[in-house]
């Protein structure tokens, strides 16, 4: 086996599938990446037994062949080399040699019959995303997943597949994430599935912007999503998702217009001389003004006035100041809404504008 390529060249899939291959891991073989080199394109494997990512890249010179080498000391050396460098990487034996202008390594490698491959994806539901939708769809809710949650279906995002459209919803059971992405030529068909955390963090590294579109198959236990140069696959979480359409408030009627940078800066201020440990902040409402206040244990306190349009009156509820800061980053608008009802119900947060994307979050006792 052996191929040669220019070092930026060869840096992005190594950096596409490095990530995904964890430090510490049961197997010696899953430290290294999968190489195999067939009729003038390298593809490149890297797995944890949950995520795989496989990228792919036209090489010159190339014979075919196959073998696996040690991921992050490959990605290190690459990475470490002069821009410009042009890499040539061959295999005797059981010895993968890297070399690059005066520099020469030498690596282990281990037979390529050892990696271990995810099963096949039986797809019961395909659909075309335009990679920008997708993208946007997991950064406005993936930060509302849960951490080592023991209700295990929280620790991920859900994908909820309804008919012409596609909706990520993400909860930790104090604030709720929702972003809403239409698709063309729906197919009718509905499913709901869970991708676990990892997935959805290596996806996020691996998304780009643009138009080109993305394909999404969806099977019994699997995901997979397929760009031209990449093929992404992971495990799904085995659960049932709760029903996340009775937390989004309903009579909600009491709405306050603001503005999203005004506001956000003003909780970032307050949040200061808040409570360490519960993060609280009470926000007064009354005809065209919100007022912030947060308090802590050495008795220090800040207070905030900010103008708004409303025309709500004698209303006070507390939150988590950092689930509203989150809530506030995911949108893009200049004014928002924030939607309440009384000081023991959650609050709605959305876009003045539209609907696509809403943050539910749980009110706080101060």
């Amino acid at each position: 086996m052996r191929f040669s390529l220019q070092r930026e060249v060869f840096l992005k899939p190594l950096a596409q599938v490095v990530n995904v291959v964890e430090r510490r891991q049961t197997l010696p073989v899953l430290a290294n990446l999968l190489v195999q080199v067939k009729d003038g394109q390298l593809s490149l494997t890297g797995t944890d037994l949950e995520v795989e990512m496989v990228s792919r890249i036209a090489v010159d010179g190339s014979e075919d062949g196959e073998t696996t080498i040690p991921a992050r000391k490959l990605f290190d050396i690459v990475r470490a080399l002069p821009d410009g460098s042009s890499v040539t990487v061959s295999q005797s034996a059981e010895k993968i040699a890297v070399q690059a202008g005066r520099s020469r390594f030498t690596l282990a490698s281990l037979p390529a019959n050892d990696f271990p491959a995810i099963d096949e994806v039986e797809a019961t539901e395909r659909v075309r995303v335009p990679e920008a939708s997708l993208k946007e769809l997991i950064e406005r809710t993936a930060f509302a997943m849960a951490q080592q949650d023991v209700r295990y279906y929280l620790n991920g995002l859900l994908f909820d597949l309804r008919e012409g459209s596609l909706r990520c919803v993400a909860t930790d059971g104090h604030r709720l994430a929702l972003c809403e992405a239409e698709l063309d030529g729906g197919n009718g068909t509905k499913r709901q599935i869970i991708v676990p955390r990892k997935g959805v963090t290596e996806l996020q590294r691996l998304l780009e912007g643009g138009d080109r579109e993305v394909e999404i198959e969806m099977g019994r236990g699997h995901i997979r999503i397929k760009r031209d140069d990449v093929t992404f696959t992971s495990k799904l979480i085995d659960g049932r998702f709760p029903d996340y359409e009775a937390v989004i408030p309903i009579g909600a009627d009491r709405e306050v217009r603001i503005d999203r940078e005004v506001l956000r800066a003003s909780l970032q201020r307050a949040a200061i001389l808040s409570n360490e440990k519960y993060r609280g902040v009470r926000i007064e409402v009354s005809p065209g003004q919100l007022k912030i206040s947060a308090h802590n244990p050495e008795q220090e306190e800040a207070q905030e006035e900010v103008e708004a349009e409303t025309k709500v009156d004698d209303l006070a509820v507390g939150f988590n100041v950092n689930y509203l800061l989150d809530a506030l980053t995911a949108l893009r608008d200049d004014q928002v809404i924030l939607a309440l009802r009384d000081a023991n119900s959650s609050a709605l947060v959305r876009e003045a504008s539209n609907e696509r994307s809403r943050h539910v979050v749980m009110p706080l006792r101060l």
